[in-house]
């Protein structure tokens, strides 16, 4: 267990420079002036936190895979870890597009 938090933790750190490249600090001109934008921005920055998660899931399961060595029990694991992987992907691409069909059938 401590192993997998250890690939777990170099992964993070591994990731954080590109995830922290990626998001713009400027402000925009003249601040956020109302509450629809403000929510826009925070469910950008979600996620990107979401799809830099999704990523580190998957490399991990990758791992797993690699570090099997034949092994049933763990190729079970790391087949399990992939699927999860894969189920948190879908889960978090279809709640984005809920939030976009919602503002497209609102007007917004």
């Amino acid at each position: 267990m401590k192993k997998s938090l250890i690939i777990l933790f170099v992964a993070t750190l591994l990731i954080l420079p590109i995830m922290a490249s990626a998001i713009d600090f400027t402000p925009p001109s003249g601040g956020i002036r109302d509450i629809p934008t403000l929510i826009d921005k925070i469910l950008t920055l979600v996620w990107q936190f979401f799809i830099g998660l999704a990523v580190i899931m998957i490399i991990i399961a990758g791992i797993l895979f690699l570090t099997a060595a034949g092994n049933p029990e763990k190729i079970a694991q790391a087949r399990q870890a992939f699927l999860w992987g894969v189920v948190g992907i879908a889960v978090g691409v279809v709640a984005f597009s809920i939030t976009t069909i919602v503002r497209m059938a609102v007007g917004g």
